[in-house]
């Protein structure tokens, strides 16, 4: 596996568990009692991005190792996932 598909893999990895871990931990302006004007009380009402983005990272290199030397070593070829050639026709 070249270097960008490591890079590759990594990313989808991290955008994933990054859609998993936003919604984690957020409080709403309306929960917090300091709804700003103009914007809607469902609103988030701090800024943790950066902890987020840390978490992710962390979690995203948890995911991602096992994943590359998986696909590096050949531990599941494809046909290992072909199902259809498994139990298709003729079987």
């Amino acid at each position: 596996m070249a270097i960008t598909s490591m890079g590759v893999v990594f990313a989808v990895v991290w955008f994933m568990t990054l859609f998993v871990v936003l919604p984690l931990g957020m409080r709403s302006q309306g929960d917090a009692g300091e709804v700003e004007a103009g914007t809607p009380a469902s609103a988030p009402s701090g800024y943790v991005m950066r902890r987020k983005f840390k978490i992710t990272t962390i979690v995203a290199i948890i995911i991602a190792v096992p994943v590359i030397v998986v696909i590096n070593y050949g531990l599941i070829s494809i046909d290992d996932i072909d199902l259809f050639k498994r139990f298709g026709p003729g079987s």
